[in-house]
């Protein structure tokens, strides 16, 4: 898929971040993987990101990088794979180019390890990931790696595979600015945790798009809230917030990394048990697991 297929595919609908499945001993467990990837295919994702932030990418080393992107390639069918990678720049080159011979159809270039940088240094850095592969690549801007309107306006010029940014920092002033400046040039998503809760402000600042964590459990539920958003139907939007989303995110809130913890949790309400995160998070604990359960039968 080059840059502008993929760029189109990620704007034409609701986006979806398996979760890695691991087996007891923390091992990575590929025959589940592959069953969960090619149920989530089967709910229209316009694009799946494998080995993402809900996928533990953090968690990952950089040789189960490619393994997870050709399994993700094997169960997806034709729904486009975008890899993550990240660290610092060397380590996100090699990992980007891995997980482009594995298959990948794009990369979700996320922060730096650690530092902060100026905006020079951040350049760099994603214009060395961009100059290194041929697919298209998306920024995520979050944490230490914030770019400014120019900065990205710089790297569109200069990179002509730069198709995408994800907003994780929840600035909407400075994403109207962003989308204001390069206009059509990027593909604009949504990327705070749990971003149903913010998709309405985001809509209006121009992201029409967003990574839906929770699409890993209730699928039907994440495309129904998505269509009613694009219509601008209000009662369902309402009616999903107040009875789904809003208790999940109080529940989400209790524990530091529980953003990832909480969506292997649901699930294994659904008897798809995904296995245990990666150390150092943590798994919900029993009294959680019961209060997601109801959550999650509650909103049907």
């Amino acid at each position: 898929m080059n840059p502008n297929e993929l760029k189109q595919a990620v704007g034409s609908g609701l986006l979806s971040f398996p979760v890695t499945h691991f087996n007891q001993d923390l091992s990575f467990d590929e025959a589940k993987y592959r069953n969960h990837v090619e149920w989530l295919a089967g709910y229209d994702a316009a694009a799946l990101f494998a080995a993402g932030g809900t996928g533990e990418f953090f968690s990952l080393n950089p040789a189960e990088i490619p393994q997870v992107v050709r399994a993700a390639k094997a169960a997806a069918g034709s729904t486009p794979i975008v890899s993550g990678t990240g660290y610092g720049t060397s380590l996100a080159v090699e990992i980007a180019r891995s997980a482009e011979k594995a298959g990948a159809d794009g990369l979700l270039l996320l922060p730096p390890y650690l530092m902060f940088a100026e905006q020079a240094g951040l350049i760099a850095h994603v214009k060395a990931v961009c100059k290194a592969v041929g697919v298209g690549v998306i920024v995520y801007n979050r944490d230490n790696a914030v770019l400014t309107a120019e900065s990205l306006a710089r790297l569109a010029d200069e990179c002509p595979n730069l198709i995408g940014y994800k907003d994780g920092v929840g600035d909407v002033d400075k994403v109207i600015e962003i989308t204001t400046t390069l206009k059509d040039r990027l593909v604009y998503v949504g990327g705070m945790p749990t971003h149903e809760v913010y998709a309405q402000a985001y809509f209006a600042a121009g992201v029409t798009t967003y990574s839906s964590a929770v699409f890993n459990f209730v699928p039907a539920l994440a495309q129904r809230f998505y269509a009613a958003l694009r219509v601008g139907d209000q009662a369902t939007v309402d009616a999903i917030l107040k009875g789904f989303f809003f208790p999940l995110v109080s529940l989400r809130n209790r524990r530091k990394g529980y953003a990832v913890s909480i969506i292997k949790a649901g699930l294994r309400v659904l008897d798809r048990d995904p296995g245990p995160v990666r150390p150092p998070l943590i798994d919900l604990t029993a009294e959680e697991m019961a209060m997601l359960e109801k959550i999650v039968t509650t909103a049907g």
